[in-house]
């Protein structure tokens, strides 16, 4: 699939037959018949990081599968303060909530640079009555949105700032390789635990100079998990 940039994303260029995340994502149960049902044009689109893929209140026309990258959903707290309420990482699905509602509930911003492909909603509306493979694995992408978003919330909201930044920690790492996490700017970490920046940054450094994790990089995004059991421990 050849990468299509912004000012050329909506033009009907995905091949979703030959998606190297297809068992991923919402098309994986399709068989070839059922493309032949696919008349609006499917889209590839990159962002690069921080760059919004749908605002909170728009009206919802699509739905989006990330590909690469991961993706921050944002909500304003009664008091003004912005809250992430759940990342996104490959084979998640952005806007499910446009089956339910006329609205996008959340901000969606790229946390690095992604690749995402635009389901219309008709496409998806129609595979939906016709296609009950597809109706099926919306199912469980709604299912499991859901309890996601419920166990972001629980867990990364439960003890002090040590137990927070290791869950967070824990619940970052690679499906491909468990000893590899990939972390955020320390003010998006903040408004995911409800902590301020000096304290997930200060956390972090304990962790490195405990010998619980390790920077791969320079800027303190990828990092090897040297002890995960250790950073379930409390400090003595």
């Amino acid at each position: 699939m050849i990468p299509i940039k912004t000012e050329t994303a909506w033009r009907g260029t995905s091949d979703c037959r030959h998606c190297g995340i297809r068992d991923m994502v919402l098309f994986a149960d399709l068989q070839e018949e059922d493309f032949n049902l696919i008349h609006a044009p499917i889209d590839d689109l990159e962002l690069a990081a921080a760059q919004p893929l749908v605002r909170m209140g728009e009206t919802a026309t699509s739905l989006y599968t990330l590909r690469a990258g991961m993706i921050k959903l944002v909500r304003n707290t009664v008091d003004g303060r912005q809250r992430i309420v759940r990342v996104l990482r490959a084979g998640d699905v952005v806007g499910l909530e446009a089956l339910m509602g006329p609205t996008y509930d959340s901000d969606a911003i790229a946390l690095t640079s992604i690749k995402v492909c635009r389901l219309p909603l008709q496409v998806i509306q129609r595979l939906n009555r016709e296609t009950p493979r597809l109706h099926q694995r919306l199912l469980e992408k709604w299912h499991r949105s859901l309890k996601e978003a419920d166990d972001w919330l629980a867990d990364l909201n439960f003890g002090n700032a040590r137990q927070r930044v290791a869950g967070l920690i824990l619940k970052m790492r690679s499906t491909g390789d468990a000893s590899v996490v990939s972390l955020f700017s320390r003010e998006d970490m903040g408004a995911m635990l409800d902590l301020k920046l000096e304290t997930v940054s200060r956390t972090v450094n304990i962790f490195v100079r405990e010998g619980l994790i390790q920077p791969l990089d320079k800027i303190g995004r990828v990092y090897s998990v040297i002890d995960p059991v250790g950073l379930t421990l409390p400090k003595a």
